[in-house]
């Protein structure tokens, strides 16, 4: 299924909606202010908390946490020593990690489990500025690789944040 994400410009702190392929809100993402590193909450659209997104500071690179309740649903950390193009890791409990490559400051990426994709993120048919759209392979965690992008996006795009 395919979701578009947009930051919402003008806001205090990060926040972002989500809507489906009809255009209908879904999923909005909350940013807390004054807080010590980015700690956002992930909503459904009646206000229920998904995940939690909470930013680790005293980590070698940024590298972030997923909370789904009280379980760590992943680690979300950027490479480090990718000079050719970067690489975030989605460390999931288990054998099940995700990798997202590709071109992050323009939004073309993809999410890959082993050898497959399962999910797809561009900007290419999007002219405004913030706005991408996210293909979800069914049967995927589409919460999982969702915040993981809204995690991806505040990494690559911390300069654009906070207008």
């Amino acid at each position: 299924m395919r979701y578009v994400m947009s930051q919402k410009l003008f806001s205090l702190a990060d926040s972002f909606s989500i809507k489906d392929e009809t255009e209908k809100d879904v999923y909005f993402v909350k940013g807390k202010l004054f807080s010590f590193g980015d700690k956002l909450s992930f909503q459904d659209t009646e206000g229920n908390e998904l995940v939690f997104i909470d930013q680790r500071l005293l980590n070698w690179g940024p590298t972030y946490e997923l909370w789904r309740g009280a379980d760590l649903l992943a680690v979300v950390k950027r490479e480090l020593f990718s000079f050719i193009h970067h690489r975030f890791t989605v460390d999931v409990p288990g054998p099940d990690d995700l990798e997202a490559e590709g071109n992050f400051l323009d939004r073309e990426y993809t999410f890959t489990r082993g050898d497959r994709v399962v999910a797809t993120a561009s900007k290419k048919w999007f002219s405004w500025t913030d706005t991408y759209g996210i293909d979800v392979a069914d049967g995927e965690d589409t919460v999982l690789i969702l915040a993981s992008a809204v995690v991806i996006d505040m990494v690559c795009h911390s300069d654009h944040r906070r207008h």
